[in-house]
């Protein structure tokens, strides 16, 4: 068995629309490619005992939302699966055993025999790419009858969870925020999430948000500045004061008094803190605890109490918890180790921030606190005795934590109120020790000992004991107050031809509105018209490109197969979705055979409409007319022709279509028709010559109508957009020569250049002359068919080579090429001249008076800045 293509898919795809992060793999089982997992009987005896996650069903309401296959059983095993459903699902296991709850999953035949597509949810990306390729080398082992152990494997993906995992704290708030459909997308090489899209975008790092002072998170990691401003505004806190050597730390002792507590300047998570000291040598070894993290080190002085946490969000007391440190309890039998292990076994506890809790770890500050005690790991406590394995309370060192919100006196959520507002933190965690939460703490002897920027949420979602509580509630309702929009409206566009114009157009309307757009072609990214990357960016990065810039409040996203394909779409839902059409074109390429699984791959796209927005389809192809059948949102259909049915029936039943009629753009409503303005005088439409482009201005008036948008405002931004190699690069861009003209133009399919054809038919010239290629990703029949277009509309042709050859030589596209122009006119003048620039220098220099030149060009920079050029010598020999 072997991997042979492996995907990650980080948004909706032609796999799943509702399961955004998924691994996608093709894996060639080989020599066990037509027999099943029955044949196999060691599958059935090992991988229950080898993987105990097999087996199991989610825990709770939020994973069986997304799980949708059962669980793999013995007696499936046993009775026969398909190997690649078992690699599906030990996928799965290995990820659930490494802490990371995932189910979903489906496997099935690819169109190679013996091979198959396996494909499964994944939680971190890394890990899902480490648990494909360990799944099929661990099925792969058992069938050869190898020996296997995942625990190697099981450990690489828990360091992976620890390092990537935005962690309990963040994924609480980013988890509210989903709940609230306001979509979210993790920065690129950081743990900084931004929620919200365009202008409306917040950010939370941990739990510091777009609203957290900068000045505030200084004093808070200030130890002493804290304590000072807390000490001036009436706050209890302890006696103190920072040393920096033993010397320090004697006249400190000698002011104070033991007990003391001692603790770094700058620390955080309680590393470096030793408290409770009550002799000189525990004083200095606690100095140098702290040392190793700040030569400041905090002397002050030790108090009685409990250590609670209060939670103030945006100024208000949210949650309150009772923490106590990692301990265990003497049986008189049991030693100190085992104890530990036994505490460990606790289903709730688990490595790093995996679980609810963590475990203890024996590490040397431990060790340190047990050679304290004359004790040692061996040692046997007696029964009932409990023993604080760790000096600090924190839930990330095997802490506990038991929720007393509802216990806290209104002293004391006065108190925390005020300390959030005196430090300046929009989110602050407030450690206090009090003998009683439930007493004012200035009758408790209690004092504050410390003030958190990014205080940990996980002691208050999951504690211990006691209720629960969505503290992320709050942060998401200070971010984003009710009423507020976090998101920006988008309109995305898919199909096969038509698509780029289709939005550049858009865009031009949305922009004529005032709103700050930001859009995708194949022809690069464009900020508020200016274009900030070229090339084609019609993928998932792409589209968070917009997204993530801040100056953008309206996206208008082309989508193309190719990242579809490549890693889902860059967005989770849009406002309004436009097909254009279906044809056939990439068809052997990324697994898509038939026009018929292309149309399944666009149809993702109106798929993510929002239910209340827009998919605006075009009734004249059957397969894009088909994809209403799977959509939850509201249907608009254009057409090219006024009597066609399809149109008919959807209006009488109360839809809204866009029709070409009359030679007008008009919109159907119920019984009304609602006319844009005459075709022709769209620029785009080159006098209604331009068909294709007829199509696209329905598709983009509908779009914008059912947006919300005037008939007047669509009408007058259609009429001022004028393509121009600026505007619409590669797109229908015409340069008026003194004697000739040249189009340039980027159709480079069957159907894309037919449409091409009847404008060209239209078109009067004394000869029309063609520069042309063939692309080698394409099927034989495909090259064929687009080659036997152009030769049946152009006088003469000039064939060229594009700089990529996608996978055939010059040669075979030549051959290709050369059959194709000629089938139905023998006769047709052809050039071969293999370089582009050459070949255009060739056509402008023979060009004869009244003659239309077309450049169907792949460089499409350079065929433009070459024309550019002419344009220039041809105005100086002019004047």
């Amino acid at each position: 068995m072997k991997i042979i293509d492996l995907r990650t898919m980080r948004g909706p795809s032609y796999w799943s629309v509702k399961h955004y992060k998924l691994i996608v793999m093709k894996v060639d089982l080989g020599e066990q490619a037509d027999v099943w997992s029955n044949h196999f009987p060691v599958l059935a005896e090992q991988l229950p005992t080898l993987l105990p996650e097999l087996g199991q069903v989610p825990a709770n309401e939020t994973e069986k939302s997304v799980h949708k296959h059962p669980p793999l059983t013995v007696d499936q095993l046993l009775d026969g699966e398909p190997l690649g459903h078992v690699i599906q699902h030990v996928a799965l296991a290995l990820q659930r055993m490494a802490g990371m709850p995932v189910y979903w999953g489906k496997s099935y035949p690819a169109h190679q025999p013996g091979v198959e597509f396996v494909v499964f949810a994944y939680q971190e990306e890394r890990a899902g790419r480490v648990a494909a390729e360990a799944a099929v080398q661990l099925v792969s082992d058992l069938c050869e009858g190898k020996a296997v152990d995942v625990k190697a494997t099981v450990d690489e993906l828990h360091e992976i969870r620890e390092d990537e995992f935005v962690g309990p704290s963040t994924w609480s708030i980013v988890s509210e925020a989903a709940s609230r459909n306001i979509p979210y997308i993790q920065l690129k090489n950081s743990n900084i999430i931004q929620l919200g899209y365009g202008v409306n975008q917040k950010r939370i790092w941990a739990t510091t948000t777009s609203y957290t002072s900068h000045a505030g998170v200084e004093v808070a990691g200030n130890k002493n500045r804290t304590k000072a401003m807390l000490r001036d505004s009436g706050v209890p806190v302890p006696n103190g004061t920072t040393v920096y050597s033993e010397a320090g730390l004697r006249d400190a002792i000698e002011d104070l008094g033991f007990p003391i507590v001692t603790k770094p300047l700058d620390g955080n998570h309680g590393k470096g803190a030793t408290i409770r000291i009550m002799n000189w040598e525990d004083a200095v070894e606690g100095l140098k605890a702290a040392q190793v993290y700040s030569r400041a080190v905090i002397v002050e002085q030790f108090i009685e109490g409990d250590d609670h946490r209060l939670l103030v969000v945006n100024g208000k007391l949210i949650a309150a918890a009772k923490r106590t440190p990692a301990a265990v309890t003497g049986n008189g039998t049991n030693t100190i180790q085992e104890l530990i292990d036994e505490v460990n076994k606790d289903p709730r506890r688990g490595i790093g921030h995996e679980k609810v809790l963590t475990s203890i770890k024996a590490d040397q500050h431990t060790l340190d606190i047990l050679k304290s005690q004359d004790l040692t790991l061996d040692s046997v406590l007696p029964d009932g005795q409990q023993l604080y394995l760790k000096s600090t309370a924190n839930i990330s060192t095997g802490g506990t934590a038991t929720d007393v919100t509802d216990l806290v006196h209104p002293y004391n959520v006065l108190l925390a109120q005020r300390v959030a507002g005196i430090v300046g933190l929009d989110i602050c965690g407030i450690d206090v020790l009090t003998s009683d939460i439930a007493i004012p703490l200035n009758e408790t002897r209690g004092a504050v000992i410390e003030v958190n920027a990014a205080p940990g949420f996980r002691m208050h979602i999951s504690p211990a004991e006691g209720l629960p509580r969505n503290v992320a509630e709050p942060v998401v309702d200070m971010l984003f107050p009710q009423g507020t929009n976090a998101r920006i409206p988008i309109f995305a566009i898919t199909g096969t031809n038509g698509k780029t114009t289709t939005t550049h157009l858009l865009s031009h309307i949305v922009a004529s509105k005032g709103y700050k757009v930001g859009h995708t072609t194949t022809s690069g990214i464009y900020i508020q018209g200016v274009q900030l990357q070229s090339g084609d960016c019609t993928g998932g990065q792409s589209a968070e490109f917009v997204l993530k810039d801040p100056t953008v409040n309206f996206a208008v996203l082309e989508t193309a197969r190719g990242g579809m394909l490549r890693s889902g779409l860059g967005f989770h839902t849009c406002d309004v979705a436009i097909v254009t059409n279906v044809a056939a074109d990439h068809l052997g390429m990324r697994d898509i055979y038939t026009v018929e699984e292309m149309a399944q791959v666009k149809g993702v796209v109106p798929r993510t409409v929002r239910k209340n927005g827009w998919a605006v389809l075009n009734a004249d192809d059957d397969l894009v007319y088909a994809m209403r059948e799977k959509l939850e949102c509201r249907v608009a259909l254009f057409s090219m022709n006024e009597h066609n049915p399809r149109i008919r029936e959807h209006v009488e039943h109360g839809g809204i279509a866009a029709v070409y009629e009359e030679g007008y753009i008009t919109i159907y409503k119920n019984s009304y028709k609602l006319r844009i303005d005459r075709a022709a005088e769209f620029p785009i439409t080159f006098g209604g010559r331009a068909t294709f482009n007829i199509e696209n201005s329905l598709a983009a008036a509908l779009a914008c109508y059912c947006y919300g948008f005037d008939r007047d405002d669509i009408k007058q931004a259609m009429r001022t957009f004028v393509p121009s190699a600026a505007k619409t690069p590669g797109r229908m861009n015409v340069y008026k020569f003194p004697n000739f003209e040249v189009i340039v133009d980027y159709a480079h399919n069957t159907h894309g250049v037919e449409k091409f054809a009847e404008f060209l038919n239209a078109t009067e010239a004394t000869r029309k002359v063609g520069v042309v290629s063939g692309l080698g990703d394409r099927r034989d029949e495909d090259t064929l068919s687009f080659s036997r277009v152009v030769g049946s509309v152009f006088d003469e042709v000039v064939l060229r080579q594009d700089r990529d050859l996608r996978g055939k030589t010059k040669e075979e596209l030549k051959e290709i090429m050369m059959h194709g122009l000629r089938l139905d006119k023998p006769e047709l003048p052809i050039t071969y001249i293999e370089d582009e620039m050459d070949a255009i220098d060739h056509v402008l220099n023979t060009a004869q008076p009244g003659s239309v030149v077309v450049l169907f060009t792949e460089n499409i920079k350079a065929t433009l800045q070459k024309l550019d050029e002419f344009e220039s010598r041809v105005a100086v020999s002019a004047s």
